[in-house]
């Protein structure tokens, strides 16, 4: 960002444009550039002593930046941060425009950008729309919005919303009018109208920063610049000389929305943010609150340690990758409610306690509870094929209603693994309850799952259909509703091309070859080809229960994609075998058994989806994530929804276990006074429905045995208070619910329960089918038997981890956004138990803690690293007390605690370990520091001593040379005066001896 920062400034050396914009390097430290401070500080100074800035000043300022901007768009440049405190001011009173970490270059200036960037309370309502709409666009007139709340900032001393958390003004500002000056009638008509040609909604009717210029209200500062420069600095002096200039970070300046966010921790939440706060608890304050909340968009609400998440029935831009950021490891007072708090709790508790978690999310269905669960997912992970998974599990599992147009038909228990650094190792996703009659069936308004729209109209589209011997002029009968609008959105619907796409796309990610896919295609297609195949009765005249299948074609293609041989299925449609007493006896099948009889060869489990994790994986912790389908009551109840609403009351019971009776059971074992709530047990109505052997599902499973048995017979020997049948005999009884009274139609409940297939194919795909706990002896297994086994095994997983509860509301049936029904929202408030919740949280304490597991944790907060303080009560309330703690209890062997105090807690443990930390690495630094000194020393005498003999070497040798040398100059020397001595002898000689001749 430096680089681009400078690259940005390099070509940007005129008026308005510092030379240097560097990130922590602004031109405000250079004192000859930009030492007067922001225009912001300058407008909270003159305010904090009653003052404000002249019109002519707001002009004068306003130009330096248009002139700015103008140089900086006409270098195809966008700001994109243009606020006040970005608007710095020289001593002489000059305007720079700085900082262009978030600047977009664009390549032609009829180009446009799409990113949604900058600081909340200044975006254009365009760059805000670019986080939802991925096709939307923006260009250089979002500065012009942006200059035009600098102009209410210079007037106000704050731009509009200030009061606001960031996250809620990117709702606002698109929904709210333009904002004006907070008094217009104090300021100048010319004011009031530039601020409202910057403001215009449509950037497309915005006018550009060079029309701007030409304003009168602009004009007015032309030809007096160096008046207004010499004004303006006076002020400025003036401020700096009275120090009450503030400092340059305010709330507002703190998220950005493409940038790193810093959230200061003394920005609390609001006090309405949880409901335990209320002074007031009773109903219709509870409801007043959710519903002002919900009509600011602030859809998430604690009541203490447990979320409400209301459905917005909108696209929402408070789940990206920066707002998850936010709530990464930091207090949860920190930032407003949401749904990646609860995550993050979730995670940090798994890490702090080295415990298993357990998010479990319950409401209605249409509530919002897969999306929650996705969203808590992509908080926790950044895994692609945990997160990619997603369409392909939707697909195979969900399906329309009448109610929800995206149900899940199955329950989902995803668990995230973990190494125990906090990495994630993987993940597993469990299938419990899976709707399998809905192939076969679907109530009037409601469809099939998704996953047979999205196979046949991919085909289709990719003329692959007769591959896979399904028609292409009618859809099969499975999807085909009757109402011929089928064919037609498959035609025409993208969407279902689209949602066939991610399908494949899936496949790739989780590993899948190509003939994996292939073979997935030709199940689904051989259980649409069989869905086409009918029969048709033969009479004869001593026989008329035998039938046929009068059209061989479907038959053949369903068996040649399911590879069976035709006259294979055939038979088994046709007849069956019964052995008695050793002796087997084939019986045919008439034409309504032998349809039963197909369609339970559709109805089985699909192991769609199992581990992708690695071998190691059971080893690690998780975070385990429980998406079930909700409570349901439509015009008809069949035997579906009595499995899952008691699927409902098993997790409402579970609930109600850990929120109020475990809790006030501990009370009275530890000996704490703690005010008992009362709450709506439902024990009771679970036992009625599971116990043996007078329980409902025990009554279900003996009638299905007996062959003469019939519904009429089930619903009479139904006898327990929690029914309710009516006078005359019907097929129908009622039963009062937590969430309240539903009638069920008990036509087809025998059927559906015994789910039979015929012998030898139960033999030939029950290894397949079985889930991987089930044993060899349920084969044979009724409906309501496995169902059974499935909640069992569902709630073992769920009691190992410590629950975090996520209660999902719907605030209207009609799906419609801003909506709020008080009495829908108050029904699910009553059933939940969310008034009795408030209470308990309010007065009682949700974490208990052995002393010995108490002191062993936090003992660093009020004993030293190396004392070993015992698990005593008096250690207990040393370290409480260190922490500055009030309002916990200790009992008999555990410390009790509020909600919040657990967090409390860990932020404290965590300074105290920083401060620790810092403190070690001081100490490694002095010792280091000084082991350095040391050693340079050692090295330094080390080198001394080598220098020392080397110069001692060098001297010698050199000597030794020296003396080499004038030895041989001596000898060189003696040599040439012997030769000169015996040449002066040889002469005197030769004279002496010349003489001498001479003479004779």
């Amino acid at each position: 960002m430096i680089c681009r920062e400078t690259s940005f400034a390099a070509t940007l050396q005129v008026t308005g444009v510092p030379s240097s914009t560097s990130l922590h390097e602004l031109p405000c430290s250079q004192p000859n550039l930009c030492n007067g401070g922001s225009v912001t500080e300058l407008v909270k100074g003159l305010l904090k002593s009653g003052q404000k800035l002249d019109e002519v000043i707001i002009s004068y300022i306003l130009r330096g930046a248009l002139l700015g901007l103008q140089h900086l768009h006409n270098n195809r440049i966008i700001h994109r941060d243009v606020k006040g405190n970005n608007i710095l001011l020289t001593t002489e009173g000059g305007v720079k425009l700085v900082d262009f970490g978030v600047s977009a270059q664009l390549t032609s200036t009829r180009l446009r950008r799409n990113t949604s960037v900058g600081t909340p309370f200044w975006m254009a309502p365009e760059v805000i729309a670019c986080e939802q709409q991925y096709d939307y666009s923006y260009d250089a007139r979002c500065d012009v919005w942006s200059l035009g709340i600098t102009a209410i900032e210079l007037g106000d001393g704050d731009p509009p919303l200030f009061d606001m958390h960031p996250v809620k003004t990117l709702f606002k500002i698109p929904r709210n009018p333009p904002p004006t000056l907070f008094q217009p009638e104090n300021w100048s008509r010319g004011f009031n109208h530039f601020i409202s040609q910057c403001l215009i909604k449509d950037f497309e009717k915005r006018p550009s920063v060079t029309h701007l210029l030409e304003h009168p209200f602009i004009r007015q500062a032309h030809g007096k610049d160096m008046a207004l420069q010499k004004q303006l600095s006076n002020l400025i002096q003036a401020q700096q000389q009275l120090g009450s200039v503030l400092q340059p970070f305010y709330r507002h300046e703190q998220m950005h929305i493409r940038r790193p966010y810093h959230v200061d921790a003394s920005d609390k939440y609001s006090p309405d943010d949880d409901l335990v706060n209320l002074e007031i608890l009773d109903e219709d304050t509870i409801i007043y609150q959710l519903k002002k909340r919900y009509g600011d968009l602030q859809i998430y609400t604690y009541v203490g340690d447990i979320l409400i998440a209301l459905n917005p029935f909108q696209n929402l831009s408070i789940y990206s990758p920066q707002f998850s950021k936010l709530y990464h490891g930091v207090k949860r007072s920190s930032n407003p409610p949401h749904i990646f708090a609860t995550a993050d709790a979730a995670y940090q508790g798994m890490i702090t306690f080295n415990k298993d978690q357990c998010i479990i999310i319950s409401g209605e269905s249409g509530a919002g509870k897969t999306e929650s669960a996705h969203l808590i997912v992509q908080h926790l992970t950044f895994l692609g094929k945990i997160l990619q998974v997603n369409p392909l599990v939707e697909a195979f599992g969900n399906a329309r209603t009448a109610i929800n147009d995206n149900s899940s038909r199955f329950g989902k228990y995803l668990e995230m693994m973990f190494t125990p650094t906090g990495a994630v190792m993987g993940a597993k996703i469990s299938e419990y309850l899976l709707e399998k009659s809905r192939v076969i069936k679907q109530a009037l308004g409601e469809k099939n799952f998704h996953i047979f729209y999205y196979i046949y109209a991919g085909l289709y589209h990719q003329k692959k259909l007769s591959e896979y011997k399904l028609p292409e002029k009618k859809p099969p009968r499975y999807i085909e509703n009757g109402t011929g609008k089928v064919m037609h959105d498959i035609i025409n619907k993208e969407s279902y091309g689209t949602q066939f796409e991610a399908i494949q796309h899936c496949f790739r990610i989780i590993g899948f070859t190509k003939e994996e896919v292939h073979s997935v295609y030709r199940i689904l297609a051989g259980i649409l080809n069989t869905g086409n195949i009918e029969f048709a009765a033969i009479s004869s005249q001593h026989q008329t229960d035998k039938s046929e299948v009068p059209n061989m074609e479907a038959l053949d293609n369903a068996a040649a994609l399911l590879s069976i041989g035709s006259e294979e299925l055939l038979e088994a449609l046709t007849s069956h075998c019964v052995v008695t007493r050793g002796e087997t006896i084939i019986r045919t099948n008439t034409v309504d058994k032998a349809a039963d009889v197909r369609d339970a060869i559709i109805i089985f489990d699909i192991n769609f989806l199992g581990s992708f994790s690695n071998s190691n994986a059971e080893s690690g912790m998780n975070v385990g994530i429980l998406d079930i389908f909700g409570f349901e009551n439509f015009t008809r109840n069949s035997f579906e929804q009595l499995c899952i609403n008691i699927a409902n009351e098993q997790i409402q019971f579970y609930f109600n276990q850990h929120i109020f009776a475990l809790e006030q059971m501990e009370y009275h074992n530890e000996g704490i006074d703690a005010v008992l709530v009362d709450y709506e047990d439902n024990r009771p109505l679970l036992d009625m429905f599971l116990q043996k052997p007078m329980g409902l599902l025990s009554l279900l499973d003996e009638e299905s045995r007996f062959p003469q048995a019939t519904d009429l017979t089930l619903v009479d020997n139904l006898r327990c208070k929690y029914f309710w049948r009516p006078k005359r005999v019907e097929l129908c009884f009622a039963i009062h619910h937590y969430a309240g009274k539903v009638h069920y139609d008990a036509y087809g409940f025998l059927e559906k329960n015994r789910d039979t297939l015929p012998a030898d194919i139960m033999i030939d795909t029950m290894e397949i089918m079985r889930h991987p706990e089930e044993t060899t002896n349920m084969k044979r297994q009724t409906v309501a038997s496995y169902f059974r086994y499935s909640l069992m095994d569902l709630l073992s997983k769920m009691v190992i981890g410590q629950p975090h509860f996520v209660r999902c509301i719907k605030p209207n049936d009609d799906r419609e956004a801003l909506k709020f029904s008080q009495e829908r929202v108050l029904v699910q408030l009553r059933y939940t138990g969310i008034l009795e919740t408030v209470n308990i949280r309010q007065q009682g304490y949700s974490h208990r803690i052995h002393f010995d597991e108490f002191v062993k944790r936090y003992y660093y907060i009020a004993f030293k690293a190396h004392e070993n303080p015992s698990p005593s009560k008096e250690n207990c309330i040393a370290i409480l007390q260190k922490a500055k703690l009030d309002k916990w209890a200790l009992g008999k062997t555990k410390v009790f605690l509020k909600y919040y105090h657990v967090e409390q807690l860990n932020l404290y443990l965590r300074e105290v370990i920083g401060r620790v930390v810092i403190m070690q690495a001081y100490t490694k630094g002095w010792l280091g520091a000084k082991r350095y000194k040391k050693l340079k020393q050692k090295r330094t005498n080390s080198a001394i001593t080598i220098q020392s003999a080397w110069r001692g070497y060098d001297t010698r040798r050199k000597f030794k040379d020296i003396k080499n040398k004038r030895i041989d100059a001596a000898i060189h020397i003696q040599a040439e005066r012997l030769s000169v001595s015996f040449s002066i002898s040889v002469f005197s000689l030769f004279e002496k001896t010349g003489k001498s001749y001479y003479k004779i």
